[in-house]
């Protein structure tokens, strides 16, 4: 690539073949660990380390660059309140008129229904907004690229940067999430994405016994 005064040299670490496999397997381990939590302790996380995982997340790539998201932090106990009634309303609707009988047979195992109490009290609720729109720096109107794409590298990499800290986490998607909108002041031209519950897990805390796939179920070298 030619030379350009928007470009910069790249920093870049190189590492020998045995540091590549080690840090490869151990990441792994770390994040096959990794479990969505439904029971959660009201025990205090520090402000720091979610803002440090944020910005993890606002480091992923994105289309053109635009870095179509916004990440709305609750930690008041009236807005969490406020989403946790208009999301147990959502999901009423859910359970009990809108889901099909297959989904509902999908979701049995999991355990899940219309109650929510972990919207309460987990001490985080960050909620993502992907942003049709961004603002150029004389306040025009921009088109962001690749939206969909861009908001799910960075959730991931959001939720990687949690796990590493010691932080559980639950991916909650009520349909529809208009409402966040509405309750946390946001413009109609970003779209609730998801909330992403963060916290402690509650003291005896329970999973489902669920596996993953194998790697030769999920993927082929060709």
């Amino acid at each position: 690539m030619s030379e350009s005064k928007n470009f910069q040299p790249l920093e870049f670490e190189h590492l020998d073949e045995a540091e590549m496999r080690k840090r490869g397997r151990d990441f792994y381990e770390q994040m096959r660990a990794r479990r969505s939590v439904r029971d959660f302790s009201a025990a205090p996380v520090p402000r720091g380390v979610i803002e440090d995982a944020i910005r993890t997340a606002g480091s992923a790539p994105s289309g053109a660059n635009m870095q179509p998201w916004h990440f709305a932090v609750v930690q008041s106990e009236e807005i969490k309140r406020r989403i946790r009634l208009a999301a147990e309303e959502e999901e009423r609707e859910f359970y009990q008129r809108r889901a099909s009988t297959e989904w509902l047979n999908a979701l049995e195992p999991l355990g899940t229904d219309a109650h929510k109490p972990f919207l309460q009290t987990a001490p985080y609720l960050i909620v993502i907004f992907l942003k049709k729109f961004s603002s150029g720096d004389a306040g025009e109107k921009l088109k962001n690229y690749y939206t969909a794409e861009s908001v799910g590298i960075a959730t991931g990499m959001l939720i990687a940067a949690l796990h590493n800290a010691g932080v559980a986490t639950l991916t909650h998607t009520p349909s529809p999430m208009k409402f966040l909108n509405e309750i946390l002041g946001r413009p109609a031209t970003e779209k609730p994405y998801m909330i992403l519950v963060a916290g402690m897990p509650a003291e005896g805390a329970l999973v489902p016994a669920i596996e993953k796939k194998p790697l030769d179920e999920i993927a082929e070298f060709l």
